[in-house]
């Protein structure tokens, strides 16, 4: 995939003549391809090739930074009311890895969720009372309550979770898409990452641009990344004295400095800041509307509530990922801190919720409205869950969990996704899949394959290996949750 493009993107003419040998070769490939491998080289991106036909064009990848609580809010364990205060049975832990902090616990006592939980929709999904609001669009969404992961630490998990590697260095998903697929929009990036800010900041975990990288692949795909306050992007703004007209003349002359360069050295991220100077030039004019959220109507702010008018929010930061899906952006990446629940669930995940639940509500009914939903894929989740019993202190109405990557629970919605479908089964104590585990590369295989690509094929050549998102061990589509 795409390395056909790529040869034709970065070979400059020395290095054609240097390896005249593989000219015939060429010449043929291009006969057997025809007009249609010609097409993926489109600049724009909206021709790129994909091995089936796509349900999906978009993603918006909605990142719980810390690990939501599935048994407070999706994976519904009745039976726990019974077992408050008692330990963990050593057959359900089965000897499993603990964090460290709570590995010295000389006990591990059950904590019953003190939500409230009801069915839902037609499909019935068991919800918390804490998300009144998404509780009306179960019927739209997929739940896989069997996700699992190898890492048990934030920043493995996390970017494990964006790249599918737990080792730092590797593309993320949205670095992939923006490869695989392009941008649809020449003015805006292919990918954008949006970073809100919680209502409570107890305990804030890192999020760094690494985890928006294009590790090994062109560097045009990175994530750019917005910010909620003063301009939108670092220096995209002209400096006082230069106009526009004496930026286009500055960009020229650049250019053709870096062309030199390019033709004798042959470096592809020389190639990269040509298009990243070309595309911040248009941004300039692009980025001003699209960040203009004052001018939504007000029944824009009835669907999302108030809080969207606030720069920085949830709502706010939801409502501009429409806005970017609607103008052509392939990939927006939002992260919200704060769900690591090690203690005073009772204080925290209620504000947490509410943050997201009318925002989350909001964007698939407006994604509707908007004819978008059916293209837009909507992912949902953390990088791991959170154990039954309690770490440091226990009441009936407070208690803390620690990491659990063991099962977990995170929804999809839209683009080729099947409405009302609850995926996997946990045991009693939301500790243990019983049936359909589903692995990170599992949930990464099935967007690919949403997008119309091969996760098996769709690889990129570096260090002598084809690399690919989902690595060398199996990985299948979940094709159950899929139209």
């Amino acid at each position: 995939m795409n390395v056909f493009e790529d040869y034709i993107r970065y070979e400059t003419r020395r290095q054609f003549f240097s390896r005249g040998k593989n000219a015939l070769g060429m010449a043929a490939l291009s006969g057997l391809l025809g007009n249609t491998a010609m097409a993926a080289a489109s600049t724009d991106g909206s021709t790129r090739l994909t091995h089936v036909p796509g349900k999906a064009r978009n993603i918006i990848y909605l990142h719980m930074v810390g690990g939501p609580s599935q048994m407070d809010l999706f994976d519904y364990k009745p039976e726990m009311t019974k077992w408050y205060d008692k330990d963990l049975p050593d057959s359900v832990r089965k000897g499993q890895r603990l964090t460290t902090m709570t590995s010295g616990q000389t006990r591990f006592p059950i904590a019953p969720s003190k939500y409230r939980f009801a069915q839902h929709g037609k499909c019935g999904m068991w919800m918390t009372e804490l998300m009144p609001w998404t509780a009306k669009c179960v019927d739209d969404m997929s739940f896989i309550r069997s996700m699992h992961t190898d890492a048990i630490n934030h920043e493995p998990a996390i970017c494990h979770m964006q790249t599918g590697n737990q080792v730092s260095g590797r593309p993320c998903l949205g670095s992939w898409v923006s490869y695989g697929l392009g941008s649809l929009n020449s003015s805006l990036p292919a990918f954008v990452v949006l970073v809100a800010e919680p209502t409570n900041k107890e305990q804030i975990q890192a999020i760094s641009g690494r985890l928006w990288s294009s590790g090994y692949l062109p560097g045009e795909h990175a994530g750019v990344s917005f910010r909620s306050s003063g301009d939108p992007i670092l220096f995209i703004n002209n400096p006082p004295g230069m106009d526009s007209t004496l930026r286009r003349r500055q960009l020229d002359g650049l250019r053709a400095l870096n062309e030199l360069n390019y033709a004798k050295v042959g470096d592809r991220e020389i190639h990269t800041r040509i298009q990243q100077f070309e595309m911040a030039f248009r941004m300039q004019a692009s980025v001003p509307e699209l960040t203009a959220i004052k001018n939504e109507p007000d029944s824009t702010y009835k669907l999302y509530g108030e809080e969207a008018r606030k720069p920085g929010t949830y709502a706010n930061t939801i409502l501009m990922a429409r806005r970017l899906v609607e103008r052509g952006v392939r990939f927006v990446q939002v992260y919200l801190n704060n769900w690591d629940h090690h203690g005073n669930v009772a204080g925290r995940l209620p504000m947490q919720c509410k943050d997201v639940d009318q925002a989350n509500y909001a964007l698939i009914r407006d994604l509707q409205q908007r004819g978008l939903f059916d293209e837009t894929l909507i992912l949902w989740g953390g990088e791991f869950g959170r154990t039954i019993y309690s770490q440091g202190g226990l009441s009936k109405e407070n208690y803390g969990r620690d990491h659990h990557p063991r099962c977990f629970t995170m929804w999809l919605a839209g683009g080729g996704i099947k409405g009302g479908t609850i995926y996997g089964e946990t045991d009693e104590f939301s500790y243990n899949i019983v049936n359909d585990p589903v692995s990170v590369h599992d949930l990464h295989a099935t967007m690919l394959h949403l997008l119309g690509m091969n996760h098996e094929r769709f690889t990129f050549r570096h260090q002598g290996l084809d690399q690919r998102l989902t690595g060398v061990e199996p990985s299948k589509i979940i094709r159950e949750i899929c139209t």
